[in-house]
C-alpha cells in the first residue's frame, strides 16, 4: 500500500488513509470530494451512507468524517475489502460496516434505507427511499444518463478525465 488518500473536512480532517493495490481502484481525487461535500455539506449530518463499489472507502468515511451516521461499504476486490476492515478498526468506528461481495447482488440483500448513495462503475440503483441524493461519476469521454424518470440532476461537473455529479431520486413521480 504506497499511496494514500487525505480525508479533507469534519473530525478526521487531514487523516491520511491507505489505499490497497487493487486493479482498477482510483480513489476520488480531492478537489471532486471537496465541490461533492460542498454540495452536500446540509445532505450529510446524520445520514445513512451506501457507498456501492467502495474501493478506497473514501467518500464513504468522508461522509462520516463530516457527520454522517452511518456507513455501508461494498466492496469485491480482496485487497480494497482488507483495507477497509483495516480503516473501520483504525478509525475505530462501529458505524462502518463492509459487505464482502459484488455490489449489484448485494443491494438486494440490503434492508436499511440510506440516505446519500455514492455509485462508481458500473453502475447500480440501489432501493432507494424518498429524497435520497446520489453521487456519481464517471469517464469525461462517456454519457451517462440518469437510469430512472425519478432521478434528476442536480448539479454536473468536470474535472481532469472525469464528469461528476449530484442527483436527486424522488419515491413519488
Amino acid at each position: 500500500m504506497k499511496s494514500r488518500v487525505r480525508i479533507i473536512g469534519g473530525r478526521w480532517r487531514g487523516r491520511k488513509l491507505p489505499v490497497a493495490d487493487s486493479d482498477g481502484l482510483r480513489p476520488t481525487p480531492d478537489r471532486i470530494r471537496e465541490t461533492l461535500f460542498n454540495w452536500l455539506a446540509a445532505d450529510c449530518r446524520g445520514a445513512r451512507v451506501l457507498d456501492c463499489f467502495a474501493g478506497s472507502g473514501v467518500l464513504g468515511i468522508e461522509a462520516l468524517s463530516r457527520g454522517a451516521s452511518s456507513l455501508t461499504a461494498l466492496e469485491r476486490a480482496p485487497a480494497a475489502v482488507a483495507n477497509l476492515r483495516r480503516l473501520a478498526a483504525e478509525l475505530a468506528s462501529d458505524a462502518i460496516e463492509i459487505v464482502d461481495g459484488d455490489a449489484e447482488a448485494a443491494i438486494g440483500d440490503l434492508r436499511e434505507p440510506f440516505d446519500l448513495v455514492f455509485i462508481d462503475p458500473p453502475y447500480a440503483v440501489p432501493r432507494l427511499r424518498e429524497q435520497v441524493f446520489l453521487a456519481l461519476e464517471w469517464p469525461r469521454d462517456e454519457d451517462f444518463e440518469l437510469p430512472s424518470p425519478r432521478l434528476r440532476w442536480l448539479k454536473q461537473k468536470r474535472a481532469g478525465q472525469v464528469n461528476y455529479a449530484i442527483a436527486e431520486w424522488r419515491a413519488s413521480g
